[in-house]
């Protein structure tokens, strides 16, 4: 049984693009791009995760390039980042805000799409965050950044399989509705910014790495 409607999961998904765009909008701006080069960055974090997904369960023709609706955040994005950017901060603060914004609810939607398209969970979940993690990867290669994917400091992938696990365990269960999956992508969004915050990390590969580093 298909918990959310179209209209509520397309709004989640746009929602999503609009926070990712923005992340990479302001890292676009950070990095000194002009506006064509915030636009194509903005897209490609706030699209990519979308379309690495829809090629996965062969949907078709991507939803990115299917309805032009979808084009509308990244343009939203970089016009608004271009009129106000000046009037925000240039570190990470905002950037961080914005992409966990667009991973807590890129998780949930990508996991929900994978259901409905007859997944098993474990796939699911798997794709859920394939959808989450992969504009903010191509978004930091793009622009020449350690991807926060792979930031020792930081976590990312976790809070991206914590939601897409939730939401296929509410899916599975039949509990999935618009408030226990707005309660799904907040739960992400909140360890996302805690973890940034308190400098919460996942354990090394090795544990000498972290020795050698005291010592270096």
């Amino acid at each position: 049984m298909q918990a959310m409607n179209f209209d509520v999961a397309l709004t989640l998904d746009l929602l999503g693009v609009f926070f990712f765009a923005v992340s990479g909008c302001l890292l676009a701006a950070r990095r000194g791009f002009d506006i064509v080069g915030s636009l194509l960055l903005g897209s490609l974090v706030g699209l990519g995760g979308g379309v690495i997904r829809d090629v996965i369960i062969n949907a078709g023709v991507p939803a990115a390039f299917s309805q032009p609706l979808y084009l509308v955040p990244p343009v939203l994005a970089a016009v608004l980042v271009h009129l106000l950017f000046s009037r925000v901060e240039l570190g990470g603060r905002l950037l961080i805000i914005f992409d966990a914004g667009g991973l807590a609810l890129f998780c949930v939607t990508g996991a929900l799409k994978a259901l409905d398209a007859g997944l098993n969970p474990v796939a699911a979940i798997l794709l859920g965050v394939t959808t989450a993690v992969g504009g903010g990867l191509l978004r930091d290669i793009t622009a020449n950044e350690v991807p926060q994917l792979f930031d020792s400091k930081d976590l990312y992938g976790i809070p991206a399989f914590v939601g897409a696990g939730l939401t296929t365990v509410l899916f599975s269960t039949g509990m999935l509705n618009l408030v226990t999956g707005t309660a799904a992508a907040v739960a992400v969004f909140a360890l996302r910014i805690l973890a940034w915050h308190f400098g919460w990390r996942a354990p090394m590969a090795a544990r000498c790495h972290r020795r050698d580093a005291a010592r270096g």
